[in-house]
């Protein structure tokens, strides 16, 4: 419970933290101190050193403390409340992805799962920044060492039938050798990758001493597993007692970008980067120093060592801090030389790429600002289109990017109904089911139409009935790269080389491709509904292939036994069977 004051000589001579707000109760910056009333009495000194300082004050207006036991204490509260308040003059981690964790669960016999949601049930790995690469690793563990995927233990099913796993439900193995099992996957996810190769070699010599040739085969077959996913997705550092994260900074005026390499057991298991926001006043040391703080209150694993690039102040109490999280010592060094100088300068390398690479995304909306005369950068761009044959199972879609990247957590797919062909009423039936909800805090800053002149006329005519014409819309005609823009004849054009025009025909392409792709999966789905399903002799092949080659159900009807019989795959018996179905 915060307490509110009218003046820092009101402030306890305590640790805690200390919030200030502006004139619209707004909170602008959260600090923490070990002595609340000398830290802030700091910020109302006539001679402010700080532009930062100076710039918080301007639009400062009044103050709330909360007293901790522990300036430690008073680290882990600003950590979380500048997490939950995003205060705009605070160093803020920018960390807006939802990674996946893999949980195994709290039941008798446990299964393994991916999950997005912390919960107090269950123990939790990662997270996981390469969702693919951790859907590869949890599949693998699966099959590799068999244990239960159903959610009902209600018999044995098909993955017991074909070996893929060992039947708990139906006593085929006992708690206590499945939880054995449960323990080699725990020390997998701790990376002890050699601990469970030792071990399991230990329990196949025993199998094959006791001649039980069959678990010995078996185990063999999961070292082997083991070692090779180790040669593939693993860079061997030499040294396999490293347990470690190698920080990194790179920053410009406007950006700073972090890297992350994690370390362990001597080899680097991944690497991913952030973004710094409220950094325009802050040197790399506080940026790095406001990073760490921030980055481990993310349920992420603490590693033994902490290895920066340029030193930090308070290092023993973040030190502290981590040493608790943790469980056991950790120790943050900048190193001098030696193969650690080498993995920081490699990670300052990646760091300076990434700047480079974001600084190009950003010049990119730039120039589409400067062609298309837009008030504001056009952070969020939708592109739109639509699929379908001949009018049939017309489908439309929505791509989303952000910051000229691609968003796929607000990509959409939509069912239209309007008969066609008819291009421009489905795009109207599109955009109206797209705007006629919209609130303005998801109003993109641009529109994309796949299309010229006739389907930007008609998605200006939904924006208008939606008074949402204030949002600025384009039509990319296909053939020439043209750019139609509303109430204006002649199209703009932006030279083929322009990063803008690649930036466009990059969500347009994106829209297109979601579109067909979900256009495919419905007539897919269409295609295995079919009344050739009730004929005997006609599986999912020859029914495609009949399909294919006739081009709907309706000729499959009128076609003769020998058409039927011409088909791929068919024969003149099944073809009489078709015939017969359609005709008696």
């Amino acid at each position: 419970m915060s307490t509110k004051v009218k003046s820092p000589e009101n402030l306890p001579n305590k640790p805690g933290v200390y919030i200030m707000r502006d004139k619209d109760e707004n909170i602008i910056y959260i600090g923490k101190a070990k002595n609340l009333i000398k830290r802030v009495q700091s910020y109302f000194r006539k001679n402010l050193d700080r532009p930062k300082t100076k710039i918080l004050m301007d639009h400062f207006n009044s103050l709330e403390y909360i007293v901790t036991n522990s300036e430690k204490e008073a680290l882990i509260l600003e950590a979380n409340l500048i997490k939950k308040h995003k205060p705009t003059y605070n160093i803020r981690l920018k960390d807006d992805k939802r990674y996946p964790y893999v949980k195994i669960t709290n039941e008798e016999f446990p299964r393994l799962l991916i999950t997005r949601n912390i919960t107090k049930n269950g123990s939790f790995y990662g997270p996981f920044t390469d969702v693919g690469s951790v859907k590869k690793t949890v599949k693998f563990l699966k099959s590799l060492f068999k244990v239960r995927t159903c959610r009902n233990m209600d018999g044995p099913c098909l993955n017991s039938q074909i070996d893929l796993c060992y039947a708990p439900c139906n006593g085929s193995i006992t708690k206590e050798e499945y939880n054995e099992i449960m323990e080699k996957i725990d020390l997998f996810f701790q990376g002890k990758y050699s601990v469970i190769v030792k071990n399991l070699k230990k329990e196949m010599m025993e199998a094959a001493e006791e001649q039980n040739y069959e678990k010995a085969a078996v185990l063999r077959d999961q070292i082997q597993s083991i070692e090779d996913i180790m040669d593939k997705q693993f860079v061997e550092l030499g040294d396999d007692d490293l347990d470690q994260d190698i920080i990194a900074i790179s920053e410009d005026k406007e950006n700073f970008i972090i890297v992350v390499m994690a370390i362990r057991n001597g080899k680097i298991v991944g690497k991913d980067d952030f973004l710094m926001n409220g950094t325009e006043y802050d040197s790399n040391e506080e940026v790095t120093y406001a990073f760490i703080q921030q980055y481990y209150g993310y349920n992420r694993h603490v590693p033994k060592q902490i290895i920066i690039n340029q030193g930090i102040g308070e290092v023993s109490l973040l030190e502290e801090w981590l040493t608790d999280l943790r469980g056991n010592k950790v120790y943050i060094k900048v190193p001098e030389k030696g193969i650690k100088l080498r993995l920081v300068n490699m990670a300052q390398k990646n760091a300076e790429i990434i700047r480079h690479q974001k600084k190009k995304l950003e010049n990119s909306l730039i120039e589409l600002k400067k062609y298309l005369k837009l008030e504001k950068l056009p952070r969020v761009i939708e592109g739109y289109d639509i699929s379908n044959i001949s009018g049939k199972l017309a489908v439309g879609s929505k791509v989303s990017f952000l910051d000229a990247k691609p968003n796929k957590k607000k990509y959409r797919h939509f069912r239209i109904d309007t008969p066609g062909p008819n291009d421009f009423e489905m795009m109207k039936e599109l955009l109206t089911k797209r705007f006629e909800r919209i609130d303005k805090d998801s109003e993109p800053d641009l529109i994309v139409i796949d299309g010229g002149k006739g389907q930007l006329g008609m998605a200006c005519q939904v924006l208008k009935e939606n008074n949402l014409e204030h949002i600025p819309i384009i039509g990319l005609a296909k053939e020439f790269e043209e750019i139609y823009i509303p109430n204006t004849s002649r199209p703009i054009i932006i030279p083929k080389d322009n990063k803008a025009l690649h930036l466009l025909q990059q969500v347009r392409d994106e829209s297109h491709r979601f579109a067909v792709t979900y256009h495919r999966k419905l007539r897919s789905k269409k295609i295995s509904e079919s009344s050739l399903d009730n004929v005997p002799g006609i599986g999912q092949n020859r029914k495609r292939n009949l399909l294919k080659e006739l081009g709907s159900i309706d000729k499959v009807k009128e076609a003769t036994v020998d058409q039927l019989a011409n088909v791929k795959s068919m024969n003149r018996k099944v073809a009489e069977n078709v015939y017969n179905y359609y005709h008696e």
